[in-house]
């Protein structure tokens, strides 16, 4: 508790657990209860018949019945033990009552405890055991079955939940607790743990359903990932503006990011789109078609971004309750947005080109290697031409292609 409250990002550090309770504790000397043949399970029943109570027998009547419980007596002067009749059963296991037997208060009370040596004499506790007192508390809360203590903190100002979470770790850790003690978060913190551990799996959980969809729609494996490039320019973009406006990286700034995932890709898309349209149906070279594409959809392009960003900024200059929560998701689609507008328009058609590329390439060498199908298709879907021996010599592409083998390659009228 006192290295908690010594933590600067908390404030108001308060526990359940309450020792102002006062506890008997019996030290056996196993050595010493040896010499004398005193066993652990005496020592434990000697104790139980002076402090606890036994159930010795059951009277039985006509219209009710009786449990006889047998206890030492309360009374001094030598007072032995003493039986009562009770409809109800007092609990057992209940703690020692300091002050039986004998009527001595305290510790005082262990005195009147003897134990029978292996010679019959009485042996008194006091010989074999030392007894102490200490503190204990009032009561015991469990957790899933295990002992546990409730500590409750709020966050000092200007502290994240994130920030007191870590700090709290890292007491644990400089504490060098015992491996039985473990700190597990309930309430605000255990939910921000567990998004923490979730969240990587969500993100990539939501690339690679995009991607599905993208490859199922394009059919194409080559695309998707340029489409999904414009990803990475978002989630830095979210970052630095997380840091510049001083905001911690939290479960709302995660779901920005998310967010993020869906909206930033549709630059790509728009251009990709028309530049894979014009290929497949104009018959442009990939670097013509993005070229056209870039220009006639730069206006829907800044228009859409804009729409999206001028509607997050109410989530960044708004007040009232609540604000607290809305500004890391607005500043997060703000600065990913800003800086995906900036970098995707100058990236995009350079990833491409390149995977355009690369795809002519390994369609190439597949012609080479397995000899050329009826119609061999590029990384967008538009068909490339084969030389007529089925070689991979260089050709610029063509709307249709003749088979390989078949005349000059010439296009069909």
């Amino acid at each position: 508790m006192q290295r908690l409250r010594a933590l600067p990002q908390l404030a108001g550090v308060t526990s359940d657990l309450q020792d102002q309770g006062l506890q008997a504790y019996v030290d056996v000397d196993r050595a010493a209860a040896s010499r004398l043949g005193i066993t652990m399970s005496a020592v434990d029943s000697a104790l139980y018949n002076a402090f606890g109570q036994r159930l010795v027998s059951t009277i039985f009547t006509q219209s009710a019945q009786y449990r006889v419980v047998l206890g030492a007596g309360e009374q001094g002067g030598g007072g032995g033990p003493q039986a009562s009749a009770s409809p109800s059963l007092p609990p057992e296991g209940a703690s020692a009552a300091l002050g039986r037997p004998g009527g001595g208060g305290g510790l005082a009370a262990f005195d009147s405890v003897y134990l029978a040596s292996s010679s019959g004499q009485p042996v008194p506790l006091s010989s074999i055991a030392r007894v102490e007192q200490r503190a204990t508390p009032l009561a015991i809360d469990h957790l899933g079955q295990f002992p546990a203590a409730l500590i409750s903190f709020q966050l000092a100002p200007g502290t994240s939940l994130g920030e007191a979470v870590s700090a709290i770790q890292q007491a644990a850790k400089d504490s060098a607790l015992p491996p039985s003690v473990v700190i597990q978060f309930q309430g605000a913190a255990s939910a921000f743990q567990a998004a923490l551990s979730n969240q990587l799996w969500l993100l990539l959980a939501a690339v690679a359903t995009m991607y599905i969809v993208l490859g199922v729609l394009y059919e194409s494996y080559i695309h998707p990932i340029t489409i999904l490039s414009t990803l990475p320019s978002a989630g830095i973009g979210a970052l630095l503006a997380l840091m510049g406006s001083g905001h911690d990286l939290t479960v709302i700034a995660i779901i920005g990011i998310i967010l993020l995932i869906g909206i930033v890709q549709k630059n790509a898309i728009l251009m990709v789109d028309f530049a894979l349209d014009a290929q497949r149906r104009q018959g442009l070279p990939a670097e013509a078609a993005m070229l056209q594409a870039a220009r006639l959809r730069l206006r829907p392009i800044l228009m859409t971004t804009f729409a999206a960003l001028f509607g997050a900024v109410p989530l960044v200059v708004g007040g009232g309750m609540g604000a607290e929560l809305r500004q890391p998701l607005g500043i997060t689609l703000v600065g990913g947005l800003l800086l995906s507008q900036l970098l995707t328009l100058f990236t995009t058609p350079v990833i491409y080109l390149t995977f355009d590329r690369l795809a002519a390439r390994v369609t190439r060498w597949r012609v080479r290697r397995f000899g050329a199908p009826d119609e061999v298709h590029g990384g967008g879907g538009v068909p490339l031409p084969t030389s007529p021996t089925g070689g991979g010599g260089e050709s610029t592409p063509s709307p249709r292609v003749g088979r390989a083998g078949e005349g000059s390659g010439e296009e069909d009228s």
